[in-house]
């Protein structure tokens, strides 16, 4: 048990330890800690007790140096991390120490946790892309020929990945209206969330030409975060043909500051999603890579200041597994370096309660969503908050991801450029 006090319910037991970027007011400098109930263990100041060869990574100001050790080194943090937290620990010991290295979460500020270099965002969960697909082409042909045979993806935007918090400002674009015949310019109309995971990428940087298979994808996936890829939908409309998304997805990508490590999602651990027809082998394993991590979106109008969960999914959910993902990103040689960042897509599940965007849930647009307090929302308004929270449980055992939340900002108008 972890001397250190862990609230019932709370997302960050000693079974869970994920790491985070975070800075004091007392001390302003960026530093790598773990998360333990309501505090903080800053490893910058207990690095003396773990090896000499880990001991830099974990005084960097970032994630990325622990990413490139690999699996070993990460298994041997946090068997070292659970020891001090331990009671009867040489940290429980030492009252002195505790007052250095364990921080509320209340006095802290968060970061990102890595640098990014680059972002890969996926399109994995088939029943979005059914729900997407139907809206847009009808029934017979809501699935594109390639969905079922490839983890579909783009590349996205890593300079504007953002850290829970973040205010996100609606943008301005190109759109074009309905029954028009030109385009338009100005704020998007059709602002949406959506409910994503991701994940980043640790181990030594690979070299242009090498592939990784799905036998080492593994070993590749450092831990796992919330996110919310914010979508401009009307300018995405217009702009997506032929090479698909990119001022309308650019504008903004928020990420919860705690990733989560596989070996604490381990006890959660459920069957892949039935693959037919089967994938070509460099994308066949047996292994499970799937988990049952459960997700919930809230909005909360400043109005009224009441939050409404408007989504409750799964990422059980994903047709394709984050190790499929890595295989198929890197079958060309493409080459990958700690601290890039793979993210699930849109995560929807069967039920129209558990759709993964407001453009979904409102179907387009034709549903409105009702929330507390009488107000209605098609897509989001101005100065709307979006929470987004994942959790695993199976009643004895919780761990959680935390949150990532956004604002939306109202657009500025060009005459104040």
């Amino acid at each position: 048990m972890s001397f250190v006090p862990v609230p019932q319910g709370s997302d960050f037991p000693i079974e869970n330890l994920p790491y985070g970027v975070f800075s004091t007011a007392v001390k302003p400098s960026a530093r790598v800690g773990v998360a333990i109930g309501d505090h903080i263990l800053d490893l910058s100041a207990v690095a003396q007790f773990y090896p000499e060869h880990v001991r830099a990574a974990l005084g960097a100001t970032v994630l990325n140096d622990l990413m490139a050790l690999g699996c070993d080194a990460w298994k041997e943090v946090r068997r070292i991390t659970r020891d001090l937290l331990l009671e009867g620990s040489v940290l429980h010991k030492d009252v002195a120490l505790q007052a250095h290295a364990l921080v509320p979460q209340a006095d802290a500020k968060m970061h990102l946790p890595a640098n990014i270099g680059d972002y890969t965002d996926f399109y994995s969960s088939i029943h979005h892309a059914t729900n997407v697909g139907v809206m847009f082409r009808g029934k017979e042909n809501a699935l594109m020929p390639n969905w079922k045979h490839l983890p579909v993806g783009y590349h996205g935007r890593a300079s504007s990945v953002v850290v829970s918090g973040t205010p996100i400002r609606r943008p301005y674009g190109q759109t074009l209206p309905v029954d028009g015949a030109d385009p338009a310019f100005g704020p998007c109309r059709l602002f949406d969330f959506e409910l994503e995971m991701a994940f980043l990428v640790g181990g030594p940087a690979t070299q242009l030409g090498d592939r990784v298979s799905v036998a080492e994808a593994a070993n590749r996936v450092f831990g796992f975060v919330l996110m919310n890829d914010w979508s401009a939908r009307d300018i995405q409309k217009w702009e997506y043909v032929p090479l698909g998304p990119f001022t309308a997805k650019n504008l903004g990508t928020s990420i919860s500051p705690w990733v989560v490590p596989v070996a604490a999602l381990e006890p959660f651990l459920v069957d892949n999603f039935p693959q037919d027809p089967q994938p070509f082998p460099y994308l066949r394993h047996e292994q499970k890579f799937n988990f049952d991590i459960k997700l919930e979106v809230d909005i909360k109008p400043k109005s009224t200041g009441v939050a409404t969960t408007v989504c409750r999914s799964n990422y059980r959910n994903l047709y394709w597994t984050a190790l499929q993902q890595i295989a198929h990103h890197t079958v060309t040689g493409c080459n990958l370096k700690p601290g890039d960042l793979m993210a699930s897509g849109t995560i929807s599940g069967d039920a129209a309660d558990s759709f993964g965007s407001m453009l979904e849930l409102s179907w387009k647009g034709t549903k409105p969503v009702p929330l507390a307090g009488g107000e209605t929302r098609k897509f989001l308004q101005d100065n709307d908050e979006v929470i987004v929270r994942g959790y695993c449980s199976n009643g004895e055992l919780r761990i959680g991801f935390g949150s990532c939340s956004g604002i939306v900002l109202p657009a500025t108008p060009f005459d104040e450029q």
